[in-house]
């Protein structure tokens, strides 16, 4: 019986719901009048539900599928306006001792070389990272209680926050870890973590259970309902992604929907984040052995229409991304990337060579991260390290209010040019340094509240002078 207010994964994630919602968008893919109808509804920037946006992924009028693009478009600038937050993996540990047949990690895979981080291990990353620019990680590790359990987790991330190298400093640590207790839920938010992300892989229960034949992780209702024991231990932004290529990709849209609106039917508050990751080669792993793969045009209508559908939401785009795939899914709703990502343990310090044999999977995108902010600014993009909301205490309820009613530009914008500034003094190269102050001379002048813009450029000037971490 499908319930979006149940706590129960079957309930809240039905797959008759689902089955039922796939028919009725093949019976009106080609209703205009419906279409139009929906493609109205989202213009007034309070989304759609899954049933509603499944129509709209199973149409395919050229012209109807461009109004879409057109209107992602728009909302992602209502929202976010042009600014692209940047943020790089860290793998703690590949110690893991579950069976996911799409992860070169599991546990039967005896030639990868295994690897844990120390703390000291840590400060080596940490400062690799720092040195390169970036403010803001998401850590990765396998779910291993001997290896990597709860203390360890913890433990790095207190490293984490207490390395200050030059003017490096990493200011906010998303963490992507098994599904958990809520006890330990409340330990990450006493840690200080930002969001807790945590991927369903796939929504179909029949194939959750095949693709995780063995470990914890085989426990389809313990792992989708994590995010509700998340928000109970006390982390109010969480992050939700399916693994697009091992299940039919309409299914998995419905019930990535579907659980939005669960988090926010028992919350109050949707997810923070939304991420599109699609099955890559690794190690030991064919992606062409999953049937299900997507097309890059069908992964740009789904980064469409996830952000027409939940405006609100940030959406991520990794480096398993080509920088040409990644060019095109920018304007339609993306808000965060990765940036000069190693998907390896100890892959930013360590030698090349080694790194080859722990990834857990091939980066599409190598460059740098001076490279890929000059990308994004001759796009026309603002590149952002900021993480004010978080350290504001702006999350949950709290950010989700100040999104939708679209307020959360007045101090987004400005957080954004003064983080670019301090990495364009810090960390660019001369021609970056060039570019960028052009971007941020012409974007002060869009800051709409006088107030808000002399301050901006007063703390542009301290940046200058050698003053760090403004925010509004």
């Amino acid at each position: 019986m499908y319930n979006p207010k149940s706590l129960k994964a079957e309930e809240f994630i039905s797959d008759e719901e689902i089955k039922e919602t796939l028919a009725y968008a093949d019976a009106n893919k080609n209703n205009v009048e419906l279409i139009d109808k929906l493609i109205q509804k989202a213009k007034e920037l309070k989304g759609l539900n899954h049933r509603e946006a499944s129509v709209l992924l199973a149409c395919d009028i050229p012209e109807k599928v461009q109004e879409m693009y057109k209107l992602a478009e728009q909302i992602k600038k209502d929202f976010y306006g042009n600014r692209i937050v940047l943020f790089a993996p860290l793998y703690l540990s590949n110690y893991c001792v579950n069976g996911c047949v799409y992860c070169p990690y599991h546990a039967k895979n005896k030639h990868i070389a295994r690897k844990k981080l120390t703390q000291e291990d840590i400060i080596k990353e940490v400062t690799a990272l720092q040195d390169m620019g970036h403010k803001r990680l998401a850590i990765e590790a396998g779910e291993d209680p001997v290896n990597n359990p709860i203390e360890y987790i913890l433990e790095c991330i207190k490293t984490i926050y207490s390395i200050k190298h030059k003017n490096g400093a990493i200011r906010r640590v998303n963490v992507n870890i098994a599904a958990t207790t809520v006890e330990n839920y409340k330990k990450l938010k006493e840690a200080g973590i930002g969001t807790y992300i945590l991927f369903q892989e796939t929504y179909h229960k029949e194939s959750y259970e095949k693709l995780h034949p063995t470990g914890p992780k085989h426990n389809y209702a313990y792992h989708t309902e994590a995010m509700d024991r998340a928000m109970e231990g006390g982390i109010d932004d969480v992050g939700l992604g399916v693994l697009f290529g091992l299940e039919l990709y309409r299914y998995e849209f419905a019930g990535l929907l579907m659980h939005a609106e669960h988090l926010e039917a028992v919350h109050g508050v949707g997810p923070h984040t939304i991420s599109v990751p699609r099955i890559k080669r690794a190690d030991d792993i064919d992606p062409t052995a999953f049937d299900n793969g997507i097309s890059d045009d069908i992964f740009a209508k789904i980064c469409a229409l996830i952000r027409i559908s939940v405006p609100y939401t940030g959406m991520i785009i990794s480096t398993r991304e080509s920088q040409s795939v990644r060019e095109k899914v920018l304007p339609l709703g993306v808000s965060q990337i990765s940036g000069a990502s190693k998907t390896s343990v100890g892959g930013y310090a360590d030698d090349e060579k080694e790194e080859i044999t722990s990834e857990q999977f091939d980066v599409s995108d190598n460059r740098t991260l001076d490279e890929v902010v000059n990308w994004l600014m001759k796009l026309g993009y603002i590149p952002s390290f900021c993480t004010a909301c978080y350290r504001e205490g702006r999350t949950g309820d709290r950010f989700m209010s100040l999104c939708k009613s679209r307020q959360i530009l007045n101090c987004c914008h400005p957080n954004a040019l003064m983080t670019l500034k301090e990495y364009l003094e810090d960390y660019a190269s001369d021609e970056t340094q060039k570019v960028g102050m052009e971007l941020i001379n012409k974007e002060l002048k869009n800051i709409p509240n006088e107030k808000v813009r002399k301050i901006a450029y007063e703390h542009i000037n301290d940046i200058s002078n050698g003053k760090r971490d403004f925010r509004f």
